[in-house]
């Protein structure tokens, strides 16, 4: 198999979600009358079939599933293909994919119910959970070098890894010594496949949440912290911090207090034997070509990984993801089960970046953003979500109910515009409804 120019494939600036389509959705709705909305709960969506049928019918991808819902209601499941090109099993709601960076959101909203229940604090310097982030230093130039620094201006907070404004780096976004120093000291989060890929064999990861803290300390800011929106490992810190607070591991604290009461049966950082054969192929597309990196059966989601990844780890099912934006929908509660308190949704779900952090030019030009997800402001506000690596996306628009999520597997995302086509597609079948 050839993976030439596979370098940074699928992990590239490009490759990851942008998400700003999504926005506009609030905007789509807002003048949409209750009543009609009402009237609307179990729609046709014909743009959003025409879209998953151009998809799969052209062999881009060999499967592609969206699930579309208002409110609590059960939702609407638009499916086509199979799990792999040359299997015969029909991917559906309840096949598996890989969420990638939708994995930030959920550990956002973790955060949010540990901070609503007062065992932490939105403004909490982190130090006070791990002392070794007392003292330290930043880089005079973004990507430089990693001995020219000066010291931190400002403690990292809570509110700052949950907005990727702490001044943390990234292996997938960094440049330079700083990358090659994080890869050096396996800080590195987030898997592709068990198979060597030329330019994503970044390491050795550390194999603990904690070593993964402790590394992070020992490295140098890349942004003096509360002044610059930068893409980050701050979302899977952030499981440290709440396997530290909680008492619990972090997988254990999410599967108890999200994945459990939600209902959400088929999400895990490893998927279980008894489960492989839901899970889908995850596809390189090169030059045209689209070649499988992670076969489903033998995947490198089923091996233990090194740690729970809060930014990028788990793999969900169409119907589990939904079951998550539902109970965002009902500010907390799903199927009379309250999971989170309403603040905390809608805390988390608000714009919660530090007001001199400026965010022209970034991803979330003209936005907000929340516990791991962006959000809308001003007449866009109430929209909240996020998207993963290989072609996920999904968003909660609290105003109105809506839910609308979508999976397929390739990477990189940008090879094909599926973030910025689900979300068109839906706000013409929105504008339809609203004729």
């Amino acid at each position: 198999m050839a993976y030439r120019e596979f370098e940074e494939m699928a992990f590239s600036r490009r490759a990851l979600l942008r998400g700003g389509a999504w926005l506009s959705a609030g905007t789509a709705l807002s003048a949409m009358p209750m009543g009609r909305l009402a009237r609307a709960a179990t729609p046709q969506w014909p743009a959003v079939t025409a879209m998953i049928n151009g998809y799969v019918d052209s062999a881009k991808v060999p499967n592609m599933v969206a699930a579309l819902g208002w409110g609590q209601r059960a939702p609407e499941v638009l499916a086509k293909g199979t799990l792999a090109f040359g299997n015969s099993t029909p991917a559906g709601i309840d096949s598996l994919y890989r969420i990638y960076s939708m994995t930030k959101p959920i550990t956002g909203m973790a955060v949010m119910k540990l901070i609503d229940e007062g065992k932490l604090g939105l403004d909490q310097p982190l130090k006070e959970i791990f002392p070794a982030f007392s003292n330290m230093m930043v880089q005079k130039v973004a990507d430089g070098s990693i001995t020219d620094l000066v010291p931190a201006e400002r403690d990292i907070t809570i509110r700052n890894l949950l907005t990727h404004t702490s001044g943390l780096a990234y292996t997938i976004i960094q440049k330079g010594p700083i990358k090659e120093a994080y890869e050096n000291a396996g800080l590195i989060a987030g898997q592709v496949s068990r198979t060597p890929i030329p330019g994503l064999d970044r390491g050795k990861p550390v194999n603990s949440l904690m070593a993964f803290a402790d590394g992070l300390a020992k490295m140098p800011l890349v942004y003096q912290p509360g002044t610059t929106w930068s893409y980050s490992v701050a979302l899977d810190l952030l499981g440290a911090v709440i396997e530290k607070v909680s008492g619990m591991p972090f997988d254990v604290y999410l599967a108890q207090n999200i994945f459990e009461p939600c209902g959400m049966t088929s999400t895990w950082f490893q998927v279980p034997k008894s489960e492989v054969g839901r899970l889908t192929t995850n596809y390189g597309v090169l030059g045209g070509q689209v070649l499988p990196i992670d076969p489903g059966a033998s995947s490198i989601f089923t091996d233990k990984p090194p740690f729970p990844a809060g930014g990028a780890g788990l793999v969900s099912s169409p119907r589990d993801y939904d079951r998550f934006l539902q109970m965002l929908a009902g500010y907390g509660v799903i199927d009379g089960t309250r999971v989170l308190g309403e603040l905390a949704v809608r805390v988390g779900t608000s714009n919660l970046l530090p007001d001199r952090v400026k965010t022209d030019g970034t991803w979330i030009a003209d936005a907000g953003f929340g516990a791991g997800g962006r959000v809308g402001i001003g007449d866009q506000a109430g929209t909240y979500g996020w998207g993963g690596a290989a072609g996920t996306v999904a968003l909660v628009n609290l105003k109105i109910g809506l839910r609308a999520s979508e999976f397929t597997q390739y990477m990189p995302s940008d090879a094909y515009p599926v973030h910025a086509d689900f979300p068109k597609a839906v706000m013409a079948d929105l504008a339809a409804m609203k004729g």
